[in-house]
């Protein structure tokens, strides 16, 4: 196999601390806290399946945060963003309720949904995040209709596709690419590039690791970063953004991670059945966005390991608090279970 993504897959290297003099210390706080809580929910999600409070699989990024995160700080409550099957950071980076995510995951009609989606069909319009789905793939097209709608209406907001890896394996990924090149949509294709589709490694798959080659064959502009950065995500992803509203064109942007977790729930050892390497998952964990961040941070003055875990604690109780507040909350009625198949509209 050709390795075009080089270092970026190697879960040896990208290690030090991260380049933060360009950032001041408000963003930089904001951007770690949002990882630690994305981080910590995603954690308690795989407790309550593990535990068998949640009836649905789960599909988890614990690993892959600051991917969302530093897309999420470059854009705009009307840009309107479509996620995949693997879609928790992608709507909590734009709208930190972990009350109603909890909420949706255990099927209470206090969620984002109410209670009628669960972990994979997720959707906040009023914080810009357009859907998620389990169909691999499904959202694509989605996107690049609503990046032309919103240039129909003259506006300057953008789409956003979360994709994986696996995703460009079906046909309607390359159509999209096409049609948003031809057409010109302003959309933002963001494809987490973690190496693995569902159980199978990317090396099974493609003859080529690096998914950004469809980029160039479809002449969209593109970037290739380290995943687990997420500095150079939020300036690269301003740079593209700002290129995307401006020009009305199409970008893509593969950012490489990896999954701490195996496809569904909790266990970080094996893969729908099949093994990974417990040593390439021990460097990856080496690669922690979080801890890059924070020890970034420690490094230059401007944060204490006293903070952190004073936010740790933070976190770990509303987490607690919103989790049994959920736990406690009604299903939907059975007489419900129609009312929402039609729009009244």
């Amino acid at each position: 196999m050709i390795n075009d993504l080089k270092d970026f897959s190697d879960p040896k290297k990208y290690k030090s601390p991260l380049l933060i003099k360009d950032y001041n210390a408000v963003d930089l706080k904001k951007m770690l806290s949002t990882m630690l809580l994305i981080r910590k929910t995603e954690q308690q999600l795989a407790l309550g399946r593990k535990d068998g409070l949640i009836g649905g699989p789960v599909h988890l990024g614990v690993g892959q945060e600051a991917i969302a995160v530093g897309i999420s700080i470059n854009l705009k409550k009307t840009d309107r963003v479509f996620g995949a099957h693997r879609s928790h950071s992608h709507l909590l980076a734009l709208n930190p309720d972990i009350y109603k995510l909890f909420a949706e995951v255990l099927g209470k009609k206090t969620g984002f949904s109410k209670g009628m989606g669960g972990s994979m069909h997720l959707f906040d319009q009023s914080n810009g995040f357009y859907g998620s789905t389990p169909i691999v793939a499904g959202t694509v097209p989605l996107a690049v209709g609503a990046a032309m709608a919103s240039k129909m209406q003259n506006l300057k907001d953008i789409a956003v596709s979360y994709i994986g890896d696996g995703s460009v394996e079906e046909g309607v990924v390359h159509e999209s690419f096409n049609l948003a090149k031809v057409s010109k949509a302003p959309v933002l294709f963001v494809i987490e590039n973690n190496l693995f589709a569902s159980h199978m490694h990317i090396s099974l798959r493609q003859p080529s690791d690096m998914i950004s080659r469809f980029a160039v064959a479809n002449h969209i502009p593109y970037k290739l970063l380290d995943g687990n950065d997420v500095i150079s995500i939020a300036q690269n992803s301003k740079e593209i953004i700002d290129s995307i509203r401006n020009n009305k064109e199409p970008a893509i942007l593969e950012v490489v991670t990896y999954r701490w977790y195996g496809h569904v729930d909790w266990r970080e050892d094996i893969d729908v059945g099949v093994s990974r390497s417990i040593e390439d998952i021990k460097n990856w964990k080496a690669r922690d966005p979080i801890q890059r961040l924070s020890q970034s941070m420690i490094n230059s003055k401007i944060w204490t390991k006293d903070e952190e875990n004073e936010l740790s604690n933070k976190i770990d109780l509303e987490i607690k608090n919103y989790w049994e507040k959920a736990m406690s909350d009604p299903y939907p009625s059975k007489e419900s279970i129609l009312n929402f198949v039609y729009s009244e509209d």
